[in-house]
């Protein structure tokens, strides 16, 4: 064996291994304290640019169901405002079949009337006071919804378009405005005016409550999506925990060999002094 002491050939491998052992135990414990596999680009190039397009769609998803969620909460103050219109609707027609009968007199058909002019006053506060972010929903204002529940920008997939029809449901409206139960005839004829209006509020409650349901649907739908798509990206860019503590055990093992190796490589000058020295 040559011993040589300008250059420790020795020393120098077994700086260079404990070296790589250094850095591949630098990058075990990065990934073990991010809990990430892909510490930096470096890691996996190819991988890093799959996970962040995941991860960009995952957030987006999760934007997407808010909005969902924000039209779901916008339908329920429409169908808030309908419920008790309507509710007041049935009581109008209760008090209009009330006066129709001759078994109540001119005094209480007035006082009957008082109701309904309370009622169809009432009709209009509370449409014009079924508000959203400042508009009025049942006051006659055009509504014209779009809610973006998708990723993309294509409207028929990434959009629901929320079109309730006409949704001015104040009495003028409804044909209930001139209401009046005070003669049997007029209470009579109001008859088929309230339901009609009865009716009209009905469909309207009726396209509320399916464009409830489809974002409903469609909020269920996107969470099953999330969810598979943070599994993906789960399995590319996670760590996994056993394999990187075991590599973590195995790395700090050859450090300690490396640096065991490398204090019996430096004794290769002094032997050569010792030669020198004549032993």
């Amino acid at each position: 064996m040559a011993l040589t002491i300008n250059t420790n050939a020795l020393a120098l491998t077994s700086q260079r291994n404990l070296g790589i052992t250094e850095e591949k135990m630098k990058k075990t414990i990065e990934r073990l304290a991010s809990g990430s596999r892909i510490v930096s680009a470096a890691d996996d190039p190819a991988g890093l640019a799959i996970s962040d397009g995941m991860n960009a769609t995952i957030r987006s998803l999760n934007q997407a169901m808010r909005n969902a969620q924000d039209g779901i909460s916008l339908i329920q103050v429409f169908e808030g405002g309908t419920f008790e219109i309507n509710n007041m609707l049935i009581r109008l027609r209760e008090l209009a079949m009330q006066s129709s009968s001759d078994t109540v007199g001119a005094r209480e058909r007035a006082m009957l009337n008082n109701e309904v002019q309370e009622l169809k006053n009432e009709i209009t506060r509370v449409a014009r006071t079924t508000t959203y972010m400042d508009r009025e929903l049942l006051a006659g204002e055009k509504v014209k919804l779009e809610f973006q529940v998708g990723t993309g920008n294509v409207a028929d997939k990434d959009r629901i378009l929320f079109d309730p029809g006409n949704t001015d449901l104040r009495s003028e409206s409804l044909g209930v405005g001139d209401l009046d139960i005070r003669f049997k005839e007029d209470a009579q004829n109001a008859l088929p005016t309230i339901d009609e209006a009865i009716i009209r509020v009905n469909e309207m409650r009726a396209r509320i409550g399916s464009s409830q349901n489809r974002l409903q649907t469609t909020l269920n739908s996107q969470g099953v999506y999330r969810e598979n798509m943070m599994n993906a990206n789960s399995r590319i860019k996670d760590a996994d925990m056993a394999t990187e503590t075991t590599n973590l055990a195995r790395e700090s093992i050859l450090r300690q060999a490396g640096v065991a190796v490398l204090m019996q490589a430096n004794e290769t000058p002094r032997l050569a002094l010792r030669l020198m020295n004549g032993g």
